[in-house]
């Protein structure tokens, strides 16, 4: 049996633009990516702790240390600049398997800097 898991999240990260005439997506300093394991393209659910919004998009890789979370297209309209949001992922596992998996987390300060 497979189920659904939390693989990855980035937690309290600081939306830092919003481009509505855009493509779609959410666009991540890749070092976030990379501490959160997560790739580009990779389906990810954004949780708006400021307005409770939430929306499914996928991620663009960002300049490495630019310490970038854009908001891109429709996405724009879920969030302001200065916004707090989470970026989550799951993944399909065998239910033994998920019993003993351990997510990726990545914590970031008001700089969008890991802690």
């Amino acid at each position: 049996m497979q189920i659904e898991i939390l693989k990855s999240k980035i937690h309290n990260a600081k939306v830092t633009q919003t481009e509505l005439h855009y493509v779609g997506s959410i666009t991540l300093d890749e070092d976030l990516m990379i501490a959160a394991n997560l790739i580009e393209g990779e389906k990810v659910l954004i949780v708006n702790n400021n307005n409770g919004e939430r929306l499914e998009t996928y991620i663009i890789k960002g300049k490495k240390g630019s310490k970038i979370v854009c908001l891109n297209g429709a996405a724009a309209r879920k969030a302001q600049v200065g916004d707090i949001i989470i970026v989550i992922s799951f993944a399909h596992i065998d239910f033994e398997e998920a019993k003993s998996f351990k997510p990726s987390l990545a914590f970031v300060d008001s700089n969008n800097s890991l802690i």
